[in-house]
């Protein structure tokens, strides 16, 4: 049987063509910097895979890799004030520090991931200027393959990278979808994911959807990345999409992901008059 996968390469290219075009108007070539701590391969991986992205979009890029967590905080606000740094990307977890005390010395200006509590709390009234890359990729998706208003929308996640942002740009005036978050822990998951028009899947656990929890008419968004026998899988199972529409992962949300983060890169540069 065929599947359905939502094909997001025509959306990544609007976007990328969108910042070619922004950037060709800037004066100078805007900097992202990436701040690490203690990286496991994981996380070694991901920022090699950023700065690929970054040279692909143009973009200077540089990693700092702090010896000790005074050096990340002091790094932080060095960046924060530096005028020739339009985005600032911290990797996370970052050991032996809060989270909180990080976004202390880091400028909700240059917070490109939109994990800064003011930019998070900037949602609530509507201000997207710098949303969660990942909660904003789903509704970038979303809007592109479907009419988002007065439909039934369950979230499967709750985090505040991407279930509870999402939550909250859903339910805006000029979207006003009707949200319901669930989690690993709700009960009868089934019965309300079979009610949905859409299904967000952030839970991060591979396979949790499957396909009696979804209707043929539904239209799945899988942020899932997880590595089962050393290949990645998101949290819906492929079975999925022999009867609803699915992103694809990898290939999916991560795509439009990053081309959001490099977006969010120009769009401080813009407010800088760069």
């Amino acid at each position: 049987m065929s599947k359905l996968l939502i094909d997001v390469k025509p959306l990544y290219s609007e976007i990328k063509n969108s910042i070619m075009d922004r950037m060709s108007k800037l004066k100078k070539v805007p900097k992202l910097v990436a701040v690490t701590y203690k990286p496991d391969p994981s996380t070694i991986s991901y920022l090699k895979s950023q700065e690929k992205a970054a040279k692909r979009f143009g973009l200077d890029y540089e990693i700092f890799e702090a010896s000790n967590s005074s050096e990340v905080l002091e790094k932080l606000r060095n960046l924060s004030e530096d005028k020739s740094v339009n985005g600032i990307f911290v990797t996370h977890p970052l050991p032996e520090l809060d989270e909180m005390l990080v976004f202390e010395n880091l400028s909700p200006e240059k917070d490109i991931e939109g994990r800064h509590p003011y930019n998070l709390g900037m949602l609530m009234y509507g201000n997207e200027f710098f949303a969660p890359c990942t909660a904003e990729a789903v509704v970038k998706i979303l809007e592109n393959v479907t009419e988002i208003t007065g439909k039934n929308v369950v979230i499967i996640g709750r985090s505040t990278t991407v279930g509870k942002p999402l939550a909250t740009m859903l339910l805006r005036r000029d979207r006003s979808a009707t949200v319901t978050v669930c989690h690993t822990k709700t009960k009868n998951l089934a019965e309300i994911t079979r009610n949905a028009d859409i299904i967000v899947a952030a839970a991060g656990k591979a396979g949790l959807v499957t396909k009696e929890m979804v209707n043929a008419d539904s239209i799945v968004i899988d942020v899932g990345i997880n590595v089962v026998d050393g290949k990645i899988v998101g949290d819906v199972k492929e079975e999925v999409s022999e009867i609803a529409k699915v992103t694809p992962v990898p290939g999916g949300v991560g795509r439009i992901t990053t081309a959001l983060l490099m977006e969010h890169v120009v769009k401080s540069a813009e407010k800088m008059n760069f």
